[in-house]
């Protein structure tokens, strides 16, 4: 049995792999991909696999991201102001960068004003996501069952909870919906902002740090740095940054990445070529797929909550839903600790990573919503299956029973394994 679970998983790796190879065509094909998790959620026609025969959904667990926002925080905005602005005091800006910095200031005072703060597409982003939700599992809202809904205590998240649930009742009325937000919920929908005495720690052995790629050296071999500072600044060795060439550079493809969220994208478009951005989105694509492989086992947490309330759930069946609203590193650290679609996999190349790790899948309004039916005979377990981002995931780990769809047994075991080989320190 075990040598049957391996090779399942084995081939479902190796087709998550060869999915990606053109990845980077892709990037330099969509802006909105090579904005990585500083993108707006893109909305698809995705095709759902029809449950097995006798099954029904009953219950659903979700986490989702909050929606689009100005910059997380105004050093987005700032670190490159300061830079463009000393260059001109200095007479060191091309034509093209005086021209940018003209448009710069003119355009940052209110995302400044408003670091952080969930803008109307990200509040429509939840609102659509929770009409979707109802429109394919209409049977799990019928009637005037309980939703439980949990933020971050971040405004963002709020609102995106707010604008969520608030659809979601639109379309069901009877449901009896909870909505809560406090510091001690931060211990589930993220561990580590949780009160300072109730972080928890985990076991975890850093995938052989010492001989990964670092990302100055990673960003000097693959990105145009000289093209793009050639673009703004007339002598680029002149230019000074706290950070050095890789921080700034950072904070450039942060903003281009973001302000499409609430503007116009074409007005920046012309700072990066396509090429430019989708080498910049290599480089950090990578640079979030160190931490979140490092940050994995933190979400455990987050593991132990979804599988005491679906057992729940299962036994009581008066809960629609679980809801739980946060941010991208808590998702995407999640996603590799159960390696979903082979998000998780230890590569052992720099260059390889875009390969099975792509941060544009954390986009703004991410979302995960674990789906589960029940056999209308009752006697057949629990079987569940895993939307991401509206698409059907795969469980490298797991056989499943049929398409997408696995045994709820077999997950609880997997995430105890994983739970029980990570013991809290």
């Amino acid at each position: 049995m075990k040598r049957i679970l391996f090779l399942a998983a084995l081939l479902l790796t190796v087709a998550a792999s060869a999915q990606n190879y053109n990845v980077l065509d892709e990037v330099r094909a969509d802006r909105l991909k090579a904005a990585g998790m500083e993108g707006a959620y893109r909305f698809e026609e995705n095709k759902l696999t029809p449950a097995p025969k006798g099954y029904k959904p009953f219950y659903i667990s979700h986490y989702g991201r909050h929606g689009s926002r100005y910059a997380w925080t105004s050093r987005a905005y700032t670190e490159i102001g300061d830079v463009l602005t000393e260059a001109k005091q200095a007479g060191n800006l091309t034509a093209f960068g005086e021209s940018f910095l003209a448009r710069y200031q003119k355009f940052c005072e209110v995302p400044i004003a408003n670091t952080g703060d969930l803008v109307a597409l990200g509040e429509e982003q939840h609102a659509r996501i929770a009409e979707e939700m109802a429109s394919n599992f209409p049977k799990v809202f019928a009637g005037s069952k309980r939703v439980d809904a949990l933020s971050s205590v971040s405004g963002r998240c709020i609102v995106s909870m707010a604008s969520f649930t608030s659809s979601l009742q639109k379309q069901f009325p009877k449901l009896d919906i909870y909505v809560k937000s406090n510091h001690l919920g931060m211990c589930i929908v993220a561990p580590p902002e949780a009160p300072k005495d109730y972080v928890r720690k985990f076991q975890a052995v850093d995938p052989d740090s010492s001989s990964r790629e670092k990302l100055g050296q990673f960003i000097r071999r693959k990105a145009d740095v000289d093209g793009i500072m050639g673009h703004i600044f007339k002598d680029p060795s002149a230019v000074k940054h706290t950070g050095g060439t890789t921080d700034l550079m950072y904070w450039l493809y942060m903003f281009m990445g973001n302000y499409p969220n609430y503007s116009d994208p074409a007005l920046f478009a012309d700072v990066l070529t396509d090429e430019q951005y989708a080498q910049l989105w290599e480089v950090f694509n990578y640079d979030s797929y160190l931490t979140d492989i490092t940050e994995r086992y933190s979400m455990i947490p987050l593991l132990e909550d979804i599988l005491n309330k679906a057992d729940i759930a299962i036994v009581n069946q008066d809960t629609a839903a679980d809801l739980r609203f946060g941010h991208d590193y808590v998702l995407a650290a999640f996603i590799a600790l159960l390696n979903l679609d082979g998000f998780g996999t230890i590569v052992q190349k720099a260059d390889d990573v875009k390969y099975w790790y792509q941060s544009y899948r954390i986009c703004k309004a991410t979302n995960l919503q674990f789906v589960f039916y029940e056999s209308r005979r009752g006697d057949r377990g629990i079987l569940f299956k895993i939307l991401w981002n509206g698409r059907e995931a795969t469980i490298p780990a797991l056989q499943p029973v049929t398409g997408p769809y696995y045994r709820w047994d077999d997950f609880r075991a997997y995430a105890n394994s994983i739970i029980a080989a990570h013991p809290e320190l």
